[in-house]
């Protein structure tokens, strides 16, 4: 479902009470039923918020301490920690080669942070997708507590220039010269699991080793008589950062490979787990509207859904969800990725995980990410919070796409005893699974 068809689905909704040229204008979520900014989110920052107003918890001392207080709070493991030298924030000013941003993040929060600077967040509220914050971590104390503000400026980069249509989380290799200036004439990738290996992480640092196999990470671009130069084996295998800045200002002294890789896969899930939900809400808005005006009401199947053009929106939807799930077209990796042991065991340390010990956050890192190739994010807020017209489907194809005898041939990739161990580990961990019928 393109912007256009949702514009024309939500200004057929009786309850929209809007010009047109006004909704003409508008991005699809900021109508209803999604309504995104008028909406009050319920991520981890509005219940953070509640507890340092009442004092159950604090936020207090340098901006470092902040920071480091902020990631213990939201548990999110400092061993995260991406750094990127483009200026590809708000504050852009303040970044550079010399002091990269610094990113960090759990399954429902991204936090950043520029020394010296601002703390920006994103945080996961399971209907509305990425909500995003800022606050000023310089001076707190007992008397002066953070006060978070939603940032609704982030909407014009992460609001439907990079990922069409949806409040999104994503990264982005580009080349980045001397002072991080981005040279967009040489082009920019919007990365995920699919991107090649060669074009990721332009503008960012990277550590860890990959063997001969290069990427763009940890390199100054530069442009000679309107020429790129750009030496991709100068940024290869790269252990230590301290040649490129002082990296005593930050948490960490990396910005690790792996910890890149999981953030990579985890944005674009997030993205089609964000999209699925608010193409299902605005077809059901729809079809609500046409059945209040259609007398006598259209009966509807089992499953509640009356109209085809309904249900073809929850299956296109559906198969956006288990492709991402299921790593679909993921690009292969080096066979030799060395990462922080730090980073893999904080990584794994939470999740559910069937009898024989497997789940979804056992790493391989070698040729493909994970193990057992389908997302952790199934066990989402964001995927819990689904339709269930939506979560059925979804289950319906999940099954198919692990079935030991006829397996559907788009998810070929995955072969026999890998497809038994996903299916093992969903049905040990994820009740819905083994439980919900599926849909027609």
């Amino acid at each position: 479902m393109i912007p256009r068809l949702y514009l024309f689905l939500a200004l057929a909704t009786a309850s929209i009470l809007v010009p047109f040229s006004q909704a003409e204008d508008a991005e699809p979520y900021e109508l209803p039923p999604i309504n995104y900014s008028k909406t009050n989110p319920h991520d981890v920052i509005t219940h953070l918020e509640a507890e340092l107003i009442s004092g159950q918890s604090k936020l207090a001392g340098t901006g470092r301490e902040v920071v480091q207080s902020l990631l213990r709070m939201l548990h999110i493991p400092v061993t995260s920690q991406m750094l990127v030298f483009s200026k590809t924030s708000f504050q852009k000013d303040l970044i550079g080669p010399e002091r990269p941003r610094a990113l960090f993040y759990t399954d429902n929060c991204y936090v950043g942070w520029v020394p010296g600077g601002l703390v920006e967040i994103a945080a996961i509220d399971p209907e509305l997708g990425p909500v995003f914050y800022s606050f000023d971590p310089r001076g707190l104390s007992a008397k002066k507590t953070a006060e978070f503000s939603r940032e609704d400026d982030c909407l014009r980069c992460h609001g439907g220039i990079y990922v069409r249509g949806i409040p999104a989380v994503f990264s982005r290799s580009l080349y980045a010269d001397k002072n991080g200036e981005l040279m967009l004439r040489e082009g920019s990738e919007v990365v995920d699991y699919k991107t090649p290996f060669s074009e990721r992480w332009g503008g960012w640092y990277v550590t860890g080793g990959h063997g001969a196999t290069l990427h763009r990470g940890n390199v100054i671009a530069n442009e000679i008589d309107n020429r790129l130069v750009f030496d991709a084996k100068r940024g290869a295998n790269i252990s230590n950062l301290s040649s490129f800045f002082d990296t005593r200002d930050y948490l960490t002294n990396s910005s690790d490979i792996v910890s890149l890789l999981v953030f990579e896969h985890q944005t674009a899930v997030q993205n089609a787990l964000t999209r699925a939900g608010f193409n299902c809400r605005h077809m059901l808005d729809y079809q609500n509207s046409l059945q209040a005006a259609l007398q006598p009401t259209p009966t509807s199947d089992p499953d509640g859904l009356s109209f085809d053009s309904v249900r073809g929106v929850f299956d296109h939807s559906a198969e956006d969800v288990v492709d991402a799930l299921l790593f679909k077209d993921e690009a292969p990796l080096p066979k030799n990725i060395t990462g922080s042991a730090a980073f893999q065991k904080d990584f794994s340390a939470a999740v559910p995980r069937a009898r024989n010990g497997d789940s979804f956050k056992d790493l391989l890192v070698s040729e493909h990410l994970f193990k057992n190739r389908c997302s952790y994010l199934i066990y989402s807020d964001s995927f819990l919070s689904l339709p269930r017209q939506l979560k059925c489907r979804i289950y319906t194809r999940l099954s198919k796409a692990l079935d030991l005898e006829q397996p559907d041939p788009r998810y070929a990739y995955i072969g026999r005893a890998e497809r038994q161990r996903i299916a093992t580990i969903l049905q040990a961990t994820n009740p819905e699974f083994s439980n919900q019928p599926a849909s027609k």
